[in-house]
């Protein structure tokens, strides 16, 4: 797809989720779509899915979910059938805990390399094996100062395009959402490499 993504976003802001999602397949050869199980992940999972059931869903867990969490991604990986393709750190929490005296601060020097090692780089990784082309995610306009730059459908220097079917959705319409097809939802979630809300983790800036 070579058409100016200003245009095509014109033209994306009035489709559903599964019209975008739909789009988005004829652009791509080898799709993926990420979770991490965080609170209305269940909407970018039922909506891509339901185009392409086996679609890969790479869930990069870092070891450090809540219990609601991981209970809640047993039961949409069962309700949806998931192809899930599971990345986990190269470190144990077990060695994090000796060597960084457990999760680092925002603050503390070790945090970079401790979000390199429980996200980024299992993220790497399994884009890497994967060579995907085609990357669906559940970002939304509102929820960063850099999120908010971005669109519906983006392109990264190294060519991958970057599609987010619910960017403009609010989250009376995603609960909606998810109420309209059985869909539940968990808000008991914590990541430790961004802790603040609105801070970024790194993954979606490289």
């Amino acid at each position: 797809m070579e058409q100016d993504l200003a245009a095509v976003n014109a033209q994306l802001r009035d489709k559903s989720p599964a019209e975008i999602v739909d789009w988005a397949l004829a652009q791509g050869k080898r799709p993926v779509v990420t979770t991490n199980f965080r609170p209305y992940e269940a909407s970018i999972l039922y909506a891509c899915t339901q185009s392409m059931p086996k679609m890969t869903v790479i869930w990069c867990d870092s070891g450090y979910n809540t219990p609601a969490t991981y209970s809640h991604a047993v039961q949409v990986i069962a309700q949806l059938d998931l192809n899930v393709a599971l990345y986990v750190p190269r470190q144990s929490a077990a060695y994090r805990d000796v060597v960084m005296g457990g999760i680092p601060g925002v603050d503390d020097t070790l945090h970079a390399t401790f979000t390199e090692q429980v996200k980024l780089e299992p993220f790497k990784r399994a884009m890497d094996e994967h060579l995907s082309d085609l990357w669906f995610t559940n970002l939304r306009k509102g929820q960063t100062a850099f999120r908010d730059s971005l669109d519906i459908a983006t392109r990264g220097a190294d060519g991958l395009l970057k599609v987010s079917p619910f960017f403009y959705w609010s989250d009376a319409e995603l609960d909606q959402y998810l109420a309209q097809h059985s869909l539940t939802s968990e808000n008991d979630y914590y990541d430790p490499t961004k802790v603040l809300e609105h801070r970024e983790c790194g993954l979606h800036t490289q």
